[in-house]
């Protein structure tokens, strides 16, 4: 309020001194809009004590003002709200990558709590929880007139202990329990592996130590590999990865740019902008890199995805992303708690806010079931010249060509066989072998 005062007083002295006719409206707006601000904050203070005496039950007090605050920050957005000392401690414990709970990230839609993304390898991944999911009830109680926040405590409790929720799911008739037992969420940032002639670098999160995890991944992985001359290129897959740290997306960006912005801030007041642009240095070295993405993909995810594919870097696989396109600012307040504040958009490299629109991949591949193969399909393949009797020899090939093509063969079935288990993600390796073939060629 103080802050707000004193600015006032500035622009009216300011306006004498310039423009005295404009200065008379100007200060008696401003004192209007302050004392309407006064009188609203007095009816909160008669609420408040008419709560206090007169309510059926007693109260606590604390517990009233925190709810008071909540609420004013929740009605703003969905992303801010109040994090009392406790759940400002567990949020911190979050982005270092360790914390307790189901593994879900969520928010908050139409009264129902909405999930963002379930986490790799966590119960609620485990028990089949899928991003767009709506939770209804928590064991037995309906979410509905509850704060996110609120719906939040009710999902923790004791690690080992079963909470049961109630989940509506888009083209299932009727709503589902599940049953998840809470365990210690342990996030390991960054997997890596190799796919054929590929290395899949699986982000789930990004906390303090995505970027480094990355790089220590990439650089074992390539190594591993024989060098960076083995691989053909590089899949960053996005998928029901929530978010997490601005800087972290922004260091994972520049990890494959060489230059050029990689995200801009905007905030209400101009100077508050900011951009952020890539350093040399490339970790792929040039190689071509497939970003997988799908509706669980949000936020810091959205602008890593946004930035590789405005500059041309990456091509971009799966279904349209979350649509996150608001920065959220954690501002410590006196009793240890805080509050999360939304208080910038930020923008692609080609000024494009994503905000309720997502990343649209450059290749639309929805996520195919698993297929279902008949019992009594045979399993063998069709025969072929080099299965017959007496089939002449190939005098074309030297027994070191012969091995390279049956690796080659031995590849490519692995892909094909992947395509049942994962569609997008064996598409994204089957275009990263064409670019090799293309480029080869």
């Amino acid at each position: 309020m103080n802050k707000y005062f004193i600015a006032a007083i500035g622009g009216a002295v300011a306006g004498i001194a310039l423009t005295a006719q404009f200065a008379g409206p100007i200060v008696a707006q401003e004192q209007t809009d302050l004392q309407t601000t006064y009188e609203q904050l007095d009816l909160f203070g008669t609420i408040f004590e008419r709560i206090q005496s007169d309510y059926v039950e007693e109260v606590d007090s604390k517990a009233l003002i925190e709810a008071a605050i909540d609420g004013m920050l929740t009605s703003l957005d969905p992303h801010s709200s109040y994090l009392p000392p406790k759940d400002f401690e567990d949020m911190q414990v979050e982005t270092r990558g360790e914390f307790g709970g189901l593994g879900i990230e969520v928010t908050q839609q139409d009264g129902f709590v909405k999930v963002v993304a379930p986490i790799d390898d966590t119960p609620a991944a485990n028990a089949g929880i899928q991003a767009g999911d709506l939770i209804t009830q928590i064991d037995g109680e309906s979410v509905l007139g509850l704060t996110l926040d609120d719906a939040v405590d009710l999902l923790r409790g004791p690690v080992g202990a079963e909470v049961v929720i109630t989940i509506f799911r888009e083209g299932v008739d009727e709503p589902f329990d599940v049953t998840i037992v809470r365990d210690i969420i342990k996030i390991k940032a960054v997997r890596v592996r190799t796919e054929g002639r590929a290395v899949v670098l699986r982000i789930t999160s990004f906390t303090e130590q995505t970027y480094a995890d990355l790089k220590a991944g990439m650089e074992a992985e390539v190594e591993a590999n024989g060098g960076i001359d083995n691989i053909d290129g590089f899949i960053l897959d996005l998928r029901n990865n929530p978010g997490g740290l601005l800087n972290q997306a922004i260091a994972v960006s520049d990890a494959f740019l060489d230059a050029g912005e990689i995200v801009s801030t905007r905030g209400r007041n101009p100077e508050d902008s900011e951009r952020f642009n890539a350093t040399p240095g490339d970790l792929a070295e040039g190689k071509p890199i497939v970003v997988l993405i799908n509706g669980g993909s949000a936020s810091a995810s959205e602008i890593v995805a946004g930035a590789l594919k405005d500059h041309a870097r990456a091509i971009v696989v799966g279904t349209k992303s979350f649509g996150k396109g608001s920065v959220q600012t954690i501002m410590p307040i006196q009793g240890e708690g805080a509050m999360r504040l939304t208080t910038a958009r930020y923008y692609t490299p080609s000024g494009r806010s994503i905000q309720n629109l997502g990343v649209t991949p450059d290749i639309l591949v929805e996520q195919r079931p698993p297929a279902e193969k008949p019992e009594d399909t045979p399993a063998g393949r069709l025969r072929s010249e080099a299965d017959l009797r007496g089939t002449l020899s190939n005098d074309s090939l030297t027994e070191e060509e012969r091995q390279q093509l049956e690796q080659e063969r031995a590849e490519l079935e692995a892909v094909a066989a992947l395509r049942d288990a994962d569609y997008q993600l064996a598409y994204g390796l089957d275009i990263l072998r064409g670019l090799n073939v293309l480029g080869a060629r």
